[in-house]
């Protein structure tokens, strides 16, 4: 699991302490995060090289007489799989949430806060059950200590408020379509190939997707709609292939509408001559 990367002195305090069971070395703070979105609402699709920058806004509101300052006191919001008892993985942010006060009262500070989640495949994402659902949870952590060649001291009191809110994070997925012969007879028979792919993060490649549904779709020259021809299944290595009849020039294409752990992904259109 990859330890929090929010700032060098709250990663050694919870390299020390263990995010799981921190040593509390002062009372908890009452925090509240409410009104948290990730990636607009949209999936995290995630590819094999690039890495995917993830927006999260959120409303933090803590009391008036707590001071974040990023260098020993820390909040912001963590996405993780799992439970807080037992992460499979987490993510954060790799830089400072920027927060602007909203609202005040004697005892509390009301915050719009925003920040950014890197995620990187193969480093961040490093095996197929990161496809899933991902919880949102607020953090809080405080570290206080002394370093030197010739002492070490550390407290840090940690705390994370989950089930805020869901992500999905999905794989990314390829499309290809290839329609053949060109040129053709009318009424002559085509062949349009493809094949589906998503990617694999623990060896970051794309791989065949076999026993998946495609739509095919053709799309006459001259128009700008695709209509649905005709449904095809993934084969070994996520092959596609299927025949239809010549009847005007324009583009085959295939569509995969995705599924809960892979995103949608559509092929470009392939254009054959009818003569």
């Amino acid at each position: 699991m990859r330890k929090l990367a929010i700032g060098t002195a709250l990663t050694g305090a919870l390299a020390l302490a263990g995010i799981a069971a921190p040593a509390a070395s002062a009372a908890t703070p009452n925090l509240v995060f409410s009104a948290v979105t990730v990636n607009k609402g949209k999936a995290i699709v995630v590819g094999t090289a690039k890495t995917v920058s993830v927006p999260v806004t959120y409303t933090m509101t803590r009391p008036a007489d707590l001071v974040i300052d990023n260098k020993k006191t820390f909040a912001a919001v963590i996405l993780y799989r799992g439970t807080l008892r037992a992460l499979d993985n987490e993510l954060d942010p790799t830089t400072m949430p920027a927060c602007t006060t909203t609202a005040t009262t004697d005892t509390t500070v009301t915050e719009s806060c925003s920040e950014t989640i890197q995620v990187a495949p193969g480093l961040d994402l490093f095996e197929a059950g990161d496809a899933t659902t991902w919880k949102a949870g607020g953090l809080y952590a405080h570290t206080d200590g002394t370093a030197s060649d010739d002492f070490l001291s550390a407290e840090s009191d940690v705390a994370i408020w989950g089930n805020l809110t869901t992500a999905k994070v999905q794989r990314a997925a390829r499309l290809t379509a290839d329609a053949s012969p060109e040129p053709v007879a009318k009424g002559k028979t085509i062949t349009v190939r493809g094949k589906l792919t998503r990617a694999d993060w623990e060896s970051t490649s794309y791989k065949g997707y076999s026993g998946q549904k495609a739509v095919l779709q053709f799309r006459a020259a001259g128009s700008t709609t695709y209509t649905n021809v005709k449904g095809i299944t993934s084969g070994t290595g996520g092959a596609l292939s299927t025949t239809v009849k010549a009847s005007k020039s324009g583009y085959y294409r295939y569509v995969f509408a995705g599924t809960a752990t892979t995103a949608a992904a559509t092929a470009t259109g392939d254009y054959i001559a009818v003569k």
